[in-house]
């Protein structure tokens, strides 16, 4: 996959790829992440790439020009072209699996108030949020997209397995993990998981991850995939609530 991202801060971006998982695919060519400068492509005298909106208001608005033709000199065929923005869809697992299926992506990262529509409705018909804050710029953002589309790519995680058992992707959140030593501090891992029978196992993982997401995210039980075993043992829980309580 390749992915570019037109910034006003390139080190910015550039300095947080070679680490971890995004590094190791960069470093086997797996995923290929360009730095646009977008201020390299400002007309103006003073190369500045924002300036005050039309009809007042506080802060500055970044030019569309610049974008544009930074966009036009690095634009491909087929190529997904998206704004990271507060005001768009939001980022879910559900989206990183669709952004992992593309070619290439160009990611915009905002700054100020933010930016000229016309550079929007020109070049960048797509609009993502990585949540309901704001951030100083759309570069954290655009990092996130990355590490997150970055781990489905075939071959860039230890274990297939790993991107296919996580939160989220199950429609839940994941269940505990422990490892060594069986005993600390008087906290012991639970005997299920020391006994080597993997149908049990894997039944307490669900089980653990349903209780989870019951407990810190019940929207999300709304629309995960559940079979018959699933749904008594949610009966089970709200049944030894009111004694919980």
């Amino acid at each position: 996959m390749r992915i570019k991202v037109l910034t006003i801060f390139p080190d910015m971006v550039r300095a947080a790829l070679g680490e971890s998982i995004v590094g190791r695919a960069l470093e086997k060519g797996l995923l290929t992440v360009e730095c646009i400068d977008i201020r390299a492509y400002a007309q103006n005298k003073h190369k500045n790439t924002d300036d005050y909106p039309f009809g007042g208001g506080a802060g500055m608005v970044m030019l569309a020009q610049p974008i544009v033709d930074a966009c036009e000199a690095n634009a491909e065929a087929g190529q997904r072209r998206i704004y990271l923005s507060p005001r768009g869809r939001t980022l879910t697992q559900k989206v990183v699996e669709e952004l992992a299926g593309e070619e290439e992506l160009m990611l915009l990262c905002g700054h100020y108030e933010g930016v000229d529509e016309r550079a929007l409705e020109m070049c960048f018909p797509e609009e993502l949020s990585i949540g309901d804050y704001v951030l100083t710029g759309g570069e954290t953002a655009a990092l996130v997209v990355i590490d997150a589309v970055s781990r489905l790519l075939p071959g860039v995680l230890g274990s297939e397995e790993s991107a296919e058992d996580e939160s989220f992707t199950t429609g839940l959140l994941e269940y505990p993990q422990y490892t060594r030593p069986r005993e600390f501090r008087g906290r012991e891992v639970p005997e299920v998981l020391l006994n080597g029978n993997h149908a049990l196992i894997g039944r307490w993982r669900r089980e653990q991850a349903l209780r989870l997401t019951r407990e810190r995210r019940p929207e999300l039980l709304a629309t995960a995939p559940l079979d018959k075993k699933d749904r008594l043992f949610l009966k089970t829980l709200e049944e030894e609530a009111p004694e919980e309580g």
